[in-house]
C-alpha cells in the first residue's frame, strides 16, 4: 500500500473530499444533466452547428432563382469554358449539394476557385468549415480527408473548425488512426489548435490506446503548456485516462492535479480510478462511505460513480475480508442512494457537453472557489 505521505498524494487524495464539501458546485456537474448515450460525439452543438447550416440550406434553395439544377449546369459550363468562379456561386453550391454526386461537382469547383484565388481573397471568408459541415451531413468524411490532405488546397483549410469537425467524424465512426493523420496535417500545416482540438487529440490518443499514442499525447500536452495555451478539465481528463490505461499512475496523479475545479463526474471516477492503481484502498473505501452518507439536503447533487469503476474496487478489496465488508456497506448505501450509474467511465469521458455558451452568465458572478480560494470566475473561465 502506498505511504500515505507522499507529495503527489497530497495533491489528489483529498480531491473527491472536495466534491463533498456542502458549496462545491464545480461548472463540470451539468454534465450528468445531459443523456448519456444519446450521442457520442466531442464537439458540442455550437461548433459543428450542423442544423444552423441546415437552416440556411433551406433558405438558399427557397431563395434560389430558377432550379437547382439550372444552377449546377450554369457551372459545369464555367468550368468547361475556365470562367472566374464567384465567392457567392461556390457559397450558394455548398448549400444546394444534397448527394455524393453533387459533393464531386462541389469538390471540382473548390479546386478551381482555390487556384484562380490568392491567399488575401480566402481570408476574406473560409470555406473550410462550411465544406466540413456538408460532409458532416452527407456522411462523407473520405470526401473531406481526401481534400483537407491534398497539397493542392493548401491554404484553403486555414482554420481549426475545418480540422476539428473532420476529426470529429472520424472519431465517431471508431476510425482513430485516420483522425489522427488528421491531426498530424493540421500540425504540418501550422494551423493552430484550439481548446476544442487538444480535446479531440486527447480523446484520440485515449482511443488508440498505445504507448506511441501516448507519446504524442503528452508531447502536445508539453508544447501547449510552454505556449501558455489554456487545455481544459475535459483534454486533461482524456490524459489522465490515457495514462491510467498505459499504468503510468505517477503521470495521470500529476496531470490529475492540475485540473481546477475537478469534481465532474468523470473526474470522480478518474481519481477512483488513480486510488486503485496507486493501491491506497482504505482512503478510497473510506472516502465512498462519505461520499455516500454526506450531503443530506435533496438540493445537492450527490456524487455519482461508474459501475464499473465500482466493480474494479471490489475486484481489489475481495482479498482483505474487513475491507471488503465496508466496501460492500457503501456500495449497498450507494445504489439506495441512486448514485450509481451505469455508464461506464469511457462513456462518461466521451459523452457531449453542453455548450459554452450556457457557462456565460456565471463568469459575472465574484464568488469563491475552494481550489486555493481562486476566484470561480478564473475556474470557470479554465473549462
Amino acid at each position: 500500500m502506498a505511504v500515505a505521505g507522499r507529495p503527489w498524494q497530497r495533491g489528489v487524495l483529498p480531491a473527491l473530499r472536495l466534491s463533498l464539501s456542502p458549496g462545491a458546485k464545480g461548472s463540470g456537474s451539468a454534465c450528468c444533466r445531459y443523456p448519456l448515450g444519446a450521442r457520442r460525439y466531442l464537439l458540442t452543438d455550437n461548433i459543428v452547428k450542423l442544423k444552423e447550416f441546415q437552416h440556411k440550406k433551406v433558405a438558399v434553395a427557397y431563395n434560389l432563382p430558377g432550379t437547382k439544377e439550372a444552377y449546377f449546369r450554369n457551372l459545369e459550363d464555367k468550368l468547361a469554358q475556365n470562367q472566374l468562379i464567384l465567392r457567392e456561386e461556390l457559397q450558394t453550391l455548398l448549400h444546394l449539394c444534397e448527394t455524393r454526386d453533387d459533393v464531386e461537382l462541389a469538390k471540382n469547383v473548390i479546386y478551381r476557385y482555390h487556384a484562380e484565388n490568392t491567399a488575401a481573397t480566402l481570408a476574406e471568408y473560409k470555406f473550410g468549415p462550411l465544406f466540413m459541415r456538408l460532409c458532416y451531413e452527407l456522411d462523407l468524411e473520405e470526401a473531406a480527408l481526401e481534400l483537407i490532405k491534398d497539397r493542392q488546397l493548401r491554404g484553403f483549410f486555414t482554420d481549426s473548425t475545418s480540422f476539428n469537425i473532420l476529426m470529429e467524424m472520424l472519431f465517431a465512426k471508431g476510425r482513430y488512426q485516420s483522425a489522427l493523420e488528421v491531426l498530424i496535417e493540421m500540425k504540418d500545416q501550422d494551423v493552430k489548435f484550439s481548446r476544442d482540438t487538444y480535446v479531440l487529440a486527447f480523446a484520440i490518443c485515449y482511443k488508440l490506446d498505445s504507448p506511441e499514442s501516448f507519446k504524442i499525447c503528452m508531447t502536445l500536452r508539453e508544447e501547449a503548456l510552454i505556449r501558455g495555451d489554456i487545455l481544459c478539465r475535459r483534454a486533461a481528463c482524456f490524459a489522465v485516462a490515457l495514462a491510467l490505461r498505459q499504468n503510468q499512475v505517477e503521470k495521470a496523479v500529476s496531470i490529475f492535479s492540475q485540473i481546477m475545479n475537478p469534481e465532474s463526474v468523470a473526474c470522480i471516477n478518474l481519481n477512483v480510478m488513480i486510488h486503485i492503481q496507486s493501491n491506497t484502498l482504505e482512503a478510497l473505501v473510506e472516502t465512498l462511505g462519505e461520499a455516500a452518507g454526506g450531503r443530506s439536503s435533496r438540493f445537492v447533487r450527490r456524487l455519482e460513480f461508474s459501475e464499473e469503476v465500482l466493480a474494479e474496487v471490489r475486484k481489489r478489496v475481495k482479498d482483505v475480508p474487513a475491507l471488503s465488508a465496508r466496501f460492500e456497506q457503501v456500495y449497498g448505501t450507494l445504489q439506495v442512494n441512486g448514485q450509481v450509474t451505469t455508464h461506464s467511465l469511457d462513456a462518461l469521458l466521451c459523452h457531449t457537453p453542453t455548450d459554452r455558451k450556457s457557462h456565460v452568465p456565471l463568469l459575472t458572478k465574484r464568488t469563491v472557489g475552494h481550489r486555493a480560494f481562486q476566484p470561480l470566475s478564473r475556474s470557470l473561465l479554465a473549462e
